[in-house]
């Protein structure tokens, strides 16, 4: 392995790098803006310049392989005056707008000009003007002037994506980039250009001017979308969530994730059951928590174990499934349980990250081996989590004397329902959830619960305690239930599954 010196510090590197990967992989600084680990080296904003002991000029790091005793200056004082001439370049036609910009926060052209200029612009010339507000699709918004063009949307549709829409017209300052032939973007990965721009050009139609991303809370989570279970990260504030956006997890969507799963979100805000509801003979009334577990309770004492069952989702968590299956399982000898989940027609698949199955953890289900409803004998059932359309017209037509719904979101399809407890969605929990790979991932609690809501697995140990059981009350000791119960998880540990996860053996 060849050792190469940046700055007066020696590193021995990786055959093959570029000057600015092992500058980027060891920590140390160099500005960039074309520059994108997973797309192609274009080497056309020219900011990543810097010395090279031996060579007359200048040079961009990030097409630059390194050689054996090769010595780098990244901070010298000609690297730092390029470095600020190619910015007021780059500034010349840049509108000053940034109290007005979305991407205000989170501008490398923002940032860099604070750090390498920081001085008032010496053009005095008319700027060139170009389109404002410019839908390139659905879901991407084009402000023309603020281009910087370092072509990363170009690359990334034609080299992710798999499919060339965009492109760079005209030629010298008067380039735009555009959709070929005027026709907008179609493709399913399309905000992921909005991610990697590195200045205001292209926003997001559903996140633009929503929210000012410095009163954005961050937290680690992943996508509920389908079972490819992307690792997000979650921007909130003020209990509402705002956005998705990919985080780096190279084992599963590396740093990518679909335009579908970026707006699931939306369910954690809107139409949730905020209380408990009993069916009275006007119809579904809002209660108590203490009410309703009488109602519950009596319900228990009506209907032996095998006149029971659960239907539980599959977009229910590790530890709402582990504590629900323990239920089922170990205090209600002879009751039946069944899986369920989200099914869509016609769903969206391809060979990147969109899989069929819509539901985040499907593998525990038929790890747990839930079967389809079949209601039997079943008089008193109880609905966890979100259910397929065909196993809801089934309960509404074949109805049990009583249901039990426990759900995040009001529909009206419950009108088969006679007690309602509203259920916590998993931004507003810790837990775990396993993709189709069989990698358990962990989430984060980012908000506090609507209203009254609680997780599943809470219900089912208080549902445990009416009759004298014990299930678990909390995440970690749900999931440890898991790995004692179910042996392909047996090895694992719910403070080592880190950011990236763990195989189930």
């Amino acid at each position: 392995m060849p050792k190469i010196t940046i700055d007066d510090k020696e590193f021995e590197v990786e055959a093959g790098q570029t000057v600015l990967q092992v500058c980027l992989d060891k920590g140390l600084f160099v500005p960039h803006y074309c520059y994108h680990p997973k797309l192609s080296i274009a080497g056309n904003c020219r900011m990543c310049l810097v010395e090279i002991e031996g060579r007359p000029k200048l040079e961009i790091s990030c097409n630059t392989p390194v050689a054996e005793g090769m010595k780098v200056r990244t901070k010298s004082q000609a690297v730092v005056d390029a470095q600020k001439s190619v910015l007021e370049f780059i500034l010349v036609n840049h509108p000053l707008d940034c109290p007005i910009c979305d991407q205000a926060g989170e501008c490398k052209l923002q940032d860099y000009y604070f750090q390498y200029s920081s001085v008032p612009s010496r053009f005095k010339e008319e700027k060139v003007h170009k389109p404002k507000a410019k839908p390139l699709g659905e879901r991407v918004m084009l402000d023309d002037e603020r281009c910087i063009l370092c072509s990363r949307c170009v690359r990334f549709c034609d080299e992710v994506a798999g499919d060339a829409e965009l492109c760079i017209d005209n030629r010298g300052d008067h380039s735009t980039v555009s959709t070929f032939n005027g026709q907008p973007m179609k493709n399913a990965y399309s905000i992921n250009t909005v991610d990697i721009c590195p200045v205001g050009a292209l926003t997001s139609t559903d996140f633009r001017f929503n929210k000012r991303v410095w009163f954005l809370q961050k937290t680690k989570s992943v996508c509920t979308g389908c079972s490819t279970g992307c690792n997000i990260t979650m921007d909130h504030e003020g209990g509402v969530v705002y956005r998705y956006r990919p985080r780096d997890n190279e084992a599963v969507n590396q740093c990518w994730m679909c335009d579908e799963g970026r707006v699931t979100y939306k369910y954690i805000n809107d139409d949730r059951i905020l209380s408990p509801l009993v069916r009275k003979e006007g119809g579904l009334e809002r209660t108590t928590w203490e009410n309703a577990w009488n109602q519950v309770r009596m319900l228990l004492q009506n209907y032996s174990p095998d006149q029971r069952a659960a239907l539980l989702s599959a977009q229910l968590s590790n530890e709402d499934l582990a504590a629900w299956h323990s239920l089922v399982t170990t205090q209600w000898t002879g009751a039946a349980q069944y899986g369920t989940g989200k099914v869509v027609e016609s769903p969206s698949e391809d060979t990147l990250l969109r899989r069929a199955d819509k539901n985040p953890n499907s593998y525990t289900t038929r790890a747990l081996g839930l079967k389809p409803l079949d209601l039997g004998k079943c008089k008193l059932l109880f609905v966890v989590g979100e259910a397929s359309e065909t196993d809801l017209h089934t309960i509404a037509t074949k109805k049990p004397e009583v249901v039990v719904v426990i759900s995040s979101n009001s529909s009206t399809k419950f009108e088969f329902a006679d007690v309602v407890l509203p259920l916590a969605t998993f931004a507003e929990q810790d837990g775990t959830f396993t993709n189709y790979q069989g990698r358990v991932q962990r989430f984060h609690k980012a908000i506090a619960p609507r209203g009254e809501a609680k997780a599943a697995w809470n219900i089912a140990s208080h549902i445990s305690l009416l009759e004298g059981g014990k299930i678990p009350d909390t995440a970690r000791d749900c999931f440890d239930l898991l790995a004692k119960s179910v042996p392909a998880y047996k090895s694992l540990r719910w403070d080592e599954l880190g950011d990236e996860g763990k195989l189930v053996d």
